[in-house]
């Protein structure tokens, strides 16, 4: 991955990183609770959200675009750790604990999109931040329809394959709006 990149993908993830880490310590891991499909929904709830206020050019509630953006990774990465944690009935788990398989999930994702751009030449750097929320939706409809099969597909990847795509796009897109307020 270039070294722009790489920066710019490590500066934006430091930052959901250390959100996460102080809602876990305001929350703690309420978030045990919810099963995949319920996460896939309050992804799709955060990018339409997002798709909203583009269309509309203006939005009545104060958390911006950016926070949305957040969200998502966070909520990708959540979905992430929880197919890890599938047979860990807990719902109670610290921080310290968490942060090893956040981790691993991060860079996995990292890796994938340093593949992924190897073979595509960074052409994310030329799409529209709405083009790319239209990809998060498309991705989002697609988890969709695999819970509503079980998880069963012919020919596609499966849903981790999908929250690591999304959350690399909303990295994308974060990466984007922080140079337009350069």
């Amino acid at each position: 991955m270039e070294t722009q990149t790489a920066s710019e993908y490590n500066e934006v993830i430091g930052l959901c990183k250390e959100l996460f880490k102080k809602k876990t310590q305001d929350y703690g891991t309420a978030w045990r609770i919810l099963r995949l499909p319920s996460l896939t929904d309050q992804l799709f709830i955060k990018a339409q959200r997002i798709r909203s206020i583009q269309e509309k050019g203006k939005q009545k509630v104060t958390d911006s675009i950016k926070d949305e953006f957040i969200g998502i990774i966070n909520y990708c990465l959540i979905a992430l750790m929880q197919l890890d944690l599938r047979d860990d009935k807990r719902m109670e788990i610290d921080f310290q604990e968490l942060e090893p398989l956040y981790d691993k999930w991060v860079e996995a994702t990292r890796e994938l999109l340093a593949n992924k751009n190897h073979d595509y030449g960074e052409a994310w750097r030329s799409m529209r931040v709405s083009s790319i929320t239209d990809i998060i939706l498309m991705k989002l409809l697609r988890v969709k329809q695999i819970e509503d099969h079980q998880g069963k597909t012919l020919v596609s990847e499966g849903v981790a394959a999908n929250y690591q795509d999304m959350l690399n796009y909303a990295v994308f897109c974060m990466i984007k709006l922080n140079q337009d307020d350069r």
